[in-house]
């Protein structure tokens, strides 16, 4: 099957999921309708019963019917080993595939990465830290997205730590999404 949004599907086996925005792990069951929303960045976004939308990993693409060749994955893993390739915007390339369940665009275009400095180890390699925020305070899903960008940049070449940490200072607002993001999203 194809990966195309907003056509109903019918669960092929039990997988986990995440409700969206709150955040809770839920499980979705053999037979149970879906519609999928939206395919980036190694996730799927999926409306559920009542309208309410849940976020389920890759790797549980099948229970969709879904190849998990047929979704955005980019999550760049592989050998980490080269120190001495390391560049930071690398970093941020790879960022740039976390995207907000919610939204089809990434967490960098969309202003959520307020600071990304990098500085090299003693025994080799770089420690990355990153600070980023949520499109609201009360977000449930800062905690997976910021696993999803520490789990994305630790797979960087050269990059031996990572620290991901949710700042709420200054409050996010759409004047920090890049211009492609506001075309995106029709924010003009």
């Amino acid at each position: 099957m194809s990966a195309q949004p907003h056509l109903p599907i019918e669960l092929e086996r039990d997988c986990a999921a995440i409700l969206i925005p709150g955040g809770r792990s839920v499980m979705l069951h053999r037979g149970d309708q879906v519609e999928l929303v939206q395919a980036l960045g190694g996730s799927l976004t999926v409306q559920i019963d009542r309208g309410r939308l849940a976020l389920v990993d890759a790797k549980d693409a099948d229970a969709l019917g879904i190849e998990v060749a047929e979704i955005d994955q980019a999550t760049g893993d592989g050998a980490r080993a080269d120190h001495g390739n390391f560049d930071v915007e690398q970093v941020m390339e790879r960022l740039r595939t976390v995207f907000d369940p919610e939204i089809p665009v990434n967490v960098v275009d969309l202003g959520l990465v307020y600071a990304c400095e990098a500085r090299p180890l003693v025994g080799g390699g770089h420690r990355v830290e990153i600070k980023m925020s949520m499109t609201a305070p009360g977000c449930g899903m800062g905690d997976v997205l910021r696993e999803d960008a520490r789990v994305r940049v630790s797979n960087v070449p050269g990059v031996s730590e990572v620290d991901v940490e949710l700042v709420w200072e200054p409050p996010w607002d759409t004047s920090r999404m890049s211009e492609a993001a506001r075309l995106e999203l029709g924010l003009w």
